[in-house]
């Protein structure tokens, strides 16, 4: 070798070798040796990610002896064409002042450096690069030049950031979170938020490092064993135990994450003391009255149903009691349903109070409660209904006041009367009915043959409301003469209704069934409308000059607006008001007196006579009675039937004849059926009779005939 020449010690280069190298200028057969060698490292070295340079020691200038392709190309140089370029040269003057402290590091100390710069490559993104500086020390322990290894550690660095970012989303969550949040590594808690540490009442240092199974109830650590060993990510219910050894119902909501490089198990820990507090409210709030407290209705089917399958298996007889609350209604409107509802609170506690172990005892909805006494006979129920009566009766303290209502009893017997729920509560509903309309203040065990009656009704009362749609209703007419001569005096319309299947009904046996409806008002205009008609065609054609009587209605009569659907009546028809009468209960009139007089005042206003029904009955006030603007009055069919054998029928006739004459009324008798009978009313002055003896009520175009068939009468 060139004694001029120093090989280098670790490239074996010349440290004189004329700059730039290039392969030519190796001469002497240890140099032309290496030669091959140094490709050979140059192909491993260009093979690597890595960018490695070899850079002379400072007092040879910091020359650039090797470079692999990556490092040179992140320079915008060749691996050729940055050999002799000095450090600064290569990375310029701004980067070599930031690193001169590493490379001093180096220089002085004689180690290794590494240390991280932050670039900004030409897309404008961050890059991150490790750098590390390996000294080639001579024999005397000073550098002879370094090795320059440049990582691009961006990725790394990313991912780094992005777990920092996450280890700080996740604690800031865990801190932020009222739910309860542990993660465990293996089932071994490895960190537990505040609240779940509050709501185990335990530090996190003592749970830290423990079995999370630790904290679960003993019965339900298999079941969350089995989650945990499954890897599952799901939600379900479980318990924990407090340090305090209170149970408490949670929600476990697990998850699996991966953490860095290893997998943690997640698992949210939700409180459901509250919930579950809410939704026993919730059910209880479903299955019970509010206001009273008690069992409501669904909640009682419920049981019923339950009961049932139970005394059928044990061959046991129960009882249902229906209680309905008499005339309620008016509590509530007229002392208002603050008062109802104390009514109700206190009707409720004393029923509960009142029956067996046992028993049970729900309100059925408004004023109706319902009872079932469970393995009773006939006669302990009766026993339990009479002290129930006697209980619901006594007065209750209302705001100061006294306050009694009376309750109607309905009872079904089990399995005579009903085999399920719905069959029982029927029939004791009917014979809470039943005992309504015996009295009320009474009780009633189920009738069947009362039940089959009660049923017919029923079927009737909806029939009813299709009647007028079906033009099914008819009015018949029968005529009123002067009692002295036989002359016509009038003509009272009555209603028949044509029933489909049950041919011609009087009105004894629909009028009260419509009067509890509504339907009741348009059956009312009805009847006065199709009398005014008749008036309107008879008097057109000569026929009549005498009022039709048109019964009203209770209903009617204290209808809002009545009154003025009488004036539209005779407006729409062309009726003057004294074609027409109207005849009202003495019952009516007291009712409200003022009311009625000043609705009488306006009837009277339209022309209308107004005519007292039934006079008799009702036992009104005279003194009341003379002060109502009426036409007439008719005795009662009751006190004429008796005439003239029965004392008391006589005395009554006469008095109201008498009366009716002092109050210059006229006076109709209805009902006059024999000659006996007429004799002694036209003896004592009756104005006019009316009955079978004149003629049974007719049909329209019978009624003409009947009439056209009198004319010496009629015009005496």
């Amino acid at each position: 070798m060139d004694g001029g020449r120093r090989a280098h010690p670790i490239l074996g280069l010349s440290a004189n070798a004329p700059r730039p190298y290039h392969p030519g200028m190796v001469q002497d057969a240890g140099v032309a040796a290496w030669d091959g060698s140094l490709e050979t490292f140059r192909l491993l070295a260009n093979s690597l990610q890595a960018m490695i340079a070899y850079y002379d020691s400072e007092d040879l200038g910091y020359g650039c002896r090797f470079a692999n392709k990556a490092y040179a190309s992140a320079f915008g140089l060749t691996e050729t064409s940055i050999i002799g370029r000095t450090f600064t040269e290569i990375i310029g003057e701004v980067a070599a002042r930031e690193v001169k402290p590493s490379i001093d590091t180096v220089v002085n100390e004689s180690r290794a450096v590494a240390y991280v710069r932050e670039l900004t490559a030409a897309d404008g993104h961050r890059r991150w690069i490790e750098v590390n500086v390996l000294p080639n020390l001579r024999p005397d322990g000073k550098p002879a030049g370094a090795f320059v290894i440049v990582t691009d550690i961006t990725p790394h660095r990313l991912a780094m950031q992005a777990l920092r970012e996450s280890e700080e989303r996740m604690a800031k969550f865990m801190q932020a979170s009222a739910e309860g949040i542990v993660f465990h590594r293996d089932g071994i808690v490895a960190d537990a938020n505040p609240p779940l540490c509050e709501l185990l009442g335990y530090t996190l240092d003592e749970v830290r490092g423990r079995n999370a199974l630790d904290f679960v109830a003993p019965d339900q650590r298999a079941h969350v064993q089995s989650v945990l060993d499954g890897g599952l990510d799901l939600s379900y219910e479980s318990a924990v135990i407090r340090k305090d050894g209170q149970r408490i119902p949670v929600e476990l909501i697990g998850r699996t994450l991966v953490y860095g490089e290893e997998k943690l198990r997640m698992s949210i820990v939700r409180d459901l003391r509250d919930r579950h507090a809410a939704q026993a409210r919730i059910h209880h709030l479903a299955h019970h009255d509010a206001l009273t407290g008690l069992p409501n209705r669904m909640s009682f089917m419920e049981r019923l149903g339950r009961q049932i399958d139970r005394a059928r298996a044990a061959n046991r007889t129960m009882a249902l009691l229906f209680v309905d609350l008499d005339h309620f209604k008016r509590v509530n409107d007229s002392l208002g349903h603050l008062i109802g509802d104390q009514l109700l609170q206190t009707v409720a506690a004393r029923i509960s109070a009142s029956l067996r172990v046992g028993d049970v005892v729900a309100r059925f909805g408004g004023d109706e409660f319902i009872v079932l006494l469970d393995d009773a006979s006939r006669d302990d129920v009766a026993q339990v209904a009479h002290k129930l009566l006697r209980a619901i009766e006594l007065p209750v303290d209302a705001e100061g006041r006294d306050l009694s209502v009376t309750p109607s009893v309905g009872i079904a017997m089990f399995p005579n009367d009903g085999a399920t729920p719905t069959e029982l509560i029927k029939n004791a509903d009917t014979a809470m009915y039943i005992a309504k309309s015996r009295g009320r203040a009474n009780c009633q065990f189920f009738d069947p043959a009362v039940a089959t009656a009660a049923y017919d009704a029923l079927v009737l009362e909806s029939e009813l409301a299709q009647a007028l749609l079906r033009d099914e209703f008819v009015l018949h007419y029968q005529p009123q003469v002067r009692a002295r001569d036989g002359a016509l005096a009038g003509i009272e319309a009555l209603i028949r209704w044509m029933h489909p299947e049950r041919g011609m009904l009087r009105p004894d046996a629909f009028i009260a069934l419509a009067e509890q409806q509504r339907v009741m008002l348009p059956i009312s205009q009805w009847v006065l409308r199709t009398a005014a008609r008749a008036a309107l065609r008879w008097r057109s054609m000569g026929l009549i000059a005498v009022p039709i009587a048109v019964n009203l209605s209770s209903m009617q009569f204290r209808a809002a607006g009545f009154v003025d659907a009488v004036a539209q009546v005779l407006r729409e028809e062309g009726v003057p008001g004294h074609w027409l009468e109207l005849e009202l209960t003495e019952r009516m009139l007291m009712d409200d007196v003022g009311d009625v007089k000043r609705t009488l005042q306006q009837l009277k206003g339209l022309g209308m006579r107004v005519s007292v029904d039934d006079f008799g009955t009702g036992y009104s006030s005279l003194a009341h009675l003379k002060e109502f603007p009426i036409d007439g009055m008719k005795i009662d069919r009751s006190f004429v039937r008796d005439l003239p054998r029965q004392r008391g029928s006589v005395a009554i006739a006469r008095a109201v004849v008498q009366m009716a004459q002092g109050l210059s009324l006229t006076v109709v008798a209805e009902g006059v059926e024999n000659e006996e009978q007429r004799r002694f009313l036209v003896e004592h002055g009756c104005d006019l009779l009316q009955g079978e003896l004149i003629s049974l009520p007719l049909p329209a175009a019978d009624l003409e005939r009947w009439i056209a068939a009198q004319p010496v009468v009629l015009n005496a």
